[in-house]
């Protein structure tokens, strides 16, 4: 009995050491991280077949949060059940939330006053926008099938800039294109959408002068509460559709325009930060719960927004497999992310509007499209922001 005990251990320690080692090799993005793991488990090792990784593959792309870490959490439960799932997805986040804790620390240590670490991150923020606008048009690239979809991300993104609730618009888009699917209902579909743009407008004009007024009184002196920050990061990680771009959103809008305990510019010092650290984007929300809150801040935020990835497959994962399968709510899902990048984009028009005041600038940013879009690369975000924090080292 003890060394069958014994060997269990031994296995869970070996399986939660492979997955690190995932986590230390996770560098340019999802595609290079699910690549990665494909290619060891399923073409050396073939612990599933590739007809059924990429039907697993599909499931977690439709349901939110990051689908690299999700299947790390899968591929843990095929060897060692939930437990093995826990591990295997701790693993492959550690290395990540390790050196982005170090990194915030650093950040508030020495980026908020020296003036050579000032200059890198000024040139890193018009390649974070670049690569969120370059994000966009690969999300669109999946998201819209038909006019109706690119109907719904426009309402969305109307309602996005006039500062309508997310969760409000989002489901008005879910709706819309899960009553389009119903024969004759196409009128019907519509109203969802008209009901958007008119509520849009009118909070644009009614609510405006007391958002306003929140933002001229400047940013915060006190932190969000960690009870606070835990359910930013859960909300942000039940909302997550289409991977962690989507997320940059929510958390824009809970630091720099509600909370306020960060400005546009860390946020994108915090996106830089991310895209150069083996791990997925959204790890990100470590950086943006620490400044709210120090070290248990970025704790607490990384817990919550990471909580929904685990849970999916620890908790759900059969019943997930039968609902994504009913076709009726698949279209919902399919409104939800049409919506979804309408949100992206009027983040990004926003971010550009304050990033973009320069002719320096604009120059990076144009550069780091540029590069984004002609060089398809593991490697191509990690030379993008690299590249530009040298260069407005040296502008500056």
């Amino acid at each position: 009995m003890k060394q069958l005990k014994q060997e269990k251990t031994d296995s869970s320690i070996s399986l939660f050491l492979r997955f690190l080692k995932f986590g230390f090799l996770a560098w340019g993005g999802p595609v290079a991280q699910i690549a990665t793991v494909k290619q060891e488990l399923v073409e050396e090792e073939k612990w599933i077949s590739r007809e059924k990784f990429n039907r697993v593959l599909s499931i977690y792309q439709v349901l939110p949060g990051p689908e690299a870490h999700e299947l790390c959490v899968y591929f843990g439960m095929l060897r060692h059940g939930r437990w093995g799932g826990f591990l295997a997805g701790l693993g492959f986040m550690l290395p990540g939330f390790l050196l982005m804790l170090l990194f915030s620390w650093l950040y508030v240590q020495f980026g908020l006053h020296s003036p050579m670490v000032a200059g890198l991150f000024l040139g890193c923020q018009p390649a974070v926008v670049a690569l969120i606008v370059r994000a966009i048009h690969r999300l669109g690239e999946h998201a819209f099938s038909d006019r109706w979809l690119i109907g719904i991300s426009g309402a969305v993104f109307i309602a996005a800039i006039c500062k309508l609730s997310f969760a409000l618009s989002l489901s008005l888009g879910g709706l819309a294109y899960f009553l389009k699917q119903k024969k004759g209902a196409a009128a019907i579909a519509s109203l969802p959408l008209i009901v958007m743009v008119i509520l849009g407008v009118a909070f644009f004009f009614y609510g405006r002068s007391a958002t306003e007024g929140i933002i001229e009184r400047g940013y915060n002196l006190h932190s969000p509460s960690l009870l606070a920050l835990f359910g930013y990061g859960l909300r942000t990680g039940l909302l997550t559709f289409g991977g962690a771009y989507t997320a940059i959103s929510f958390l824009q809008k809970d630091a720099v325009l509600v909370g306020q305990w960060m400005t546009n510019a860390q946020f994108l010092d915090g996106i830089a930060l991310s895209g150069i650290l083996p791990a997925p984007l959204i790890i990100f929300a470590t950086f943006v719960g620490y400044l709210g809150m120090g070290i248990f801040g970025g704790i607490v935020m990384t817990a919550g927004i990471f909580l929904p990835a685990f849970s999916f497959s620890l908790i759900g994962h059969k019943y997930i497999e039968k609902t994504v399968e009913n076709r009726r709510i698949h279209s919902f899902l399919d409104g939800v992310m049409a919506g979804v990048v309408g949100i992206i984009s009027a983040t990004a028009v926003e971010l550009m509007r304050s990033t973009l005041v320069s002719s320096i600038s604009i120059i990076l940013f144009a550069l780091s499209l540029f590069i984004l879009y002609y060089w398809r690369s593991k490697v191509t975000v990690v030379f993008v922001i690299l590249g530009a924090a040298i260069m407005g080292l040296l502008l500056r």
